[in-house]
């Protein structure tokens, strides 16, 4: 495995962004969307593991309208008043429709680094609605979209990507945690309409007794077990899609 960092040129500026590839070549690129505390070694780590599976993974710094910032501690970030406000603006100062936009130079960033086939993407926390909304908004490369811990996935907001179900091609796969006031039952069963009435191959699993960011090791809710049924979810998803 081999890490590269990039400096990606978007409408808005330079986004910089990690590459990870395989030793052999890539079966396929996968797009992974941060979480609300930004580009960190856990994210490398978690993109390394699936460089391991043979994807090329990018990371790309969703908040670099605003670099420099942080870094934040994850476990504590929310729970201190000044990194919360500071962690609040760059989450609603980086709307959908930046990210979406961003997307297509991600992609463009993957196709000029060789690899110019099918995609997947998976998200994080704010990062699960992001790969859901790139899913609908660029349909002839995106096959495969997953979220985990996924925050308002079809919430009252003209952003949310259950509005554009119908535009998805992709498979998807959503994993919530069992205890998620940014996803509440309702919006799991809002969700679940929309892709259905839309024909839209998807799984919506909830994992039982697991908080919001359980995925993800230095988040103070992480929980080993339904982390490492996480990779299992997702490295056969990828796989059964990403072919």
């Amino acid at each position: 495995m081999a890490r590269k960092d990039i400096e990606i040129e978007t409408s808005d500026g330079k986004a910089e962004a990690g590459l990870f590839r395989p030793a052999t070549t890539a079966k396929a690129g996968v797009i992974l969307y941060m979480d609300a505390f930004g580009p960190r070694p856990v994210l490398d780590e978690m993109a390394e593991r699936l460089a391991g599976r043979g994807y090329a993974v990018l990371v790309p710094d969703l908040f670099y309208r605003k670099a420099p910032y942080g870094p934040f501690d994850a476990k504590t970030a929310f729970t201190v008043e000044e990194t919360k406000t500071k962690l609040m603006a760059l989450v609603t100062g980086t709307t959908q429709g930046m990210t979406i936009r961003d997307s297509a130079a991600f992609l463009d960033a993957l196709t000029s680094e060789g690899i110019d086939g099918p995609v997947g993407v998976v998200g994080y926390c704010m990062g699960g609605a992001r790969a859901l909304n790139a899913a609908a908004t660029y349909p002839d490369r995106i096959v495969a979209a997953a979220s985990f811990h996924g925050g308002n996935l079809a919430s009252d907001a003209a952003d949310s990507p259950h509005r554009k179900a119908a535009s998805i091609k992709a498979r998807v796969y959503v994993g919530t945690a069992g205890i998620d006031r940014s996803f509440p039952p309702e919006q799991s069963a809002r969700l679940a309409e929309a892709l259905r009435a839309a024909e839209v191959d998807h799984v919506i699993e909830n994992f039982v007794g697991v908080g919001h960011g359980w995925c993800i090791k230095d988040h103070s809710v992480y929980n080993e077990a339904a982390a490492e049924r996480h990779w299992k979810r997702l490295t056969t998803f990828f796989s059964e899609t990403l072919r």
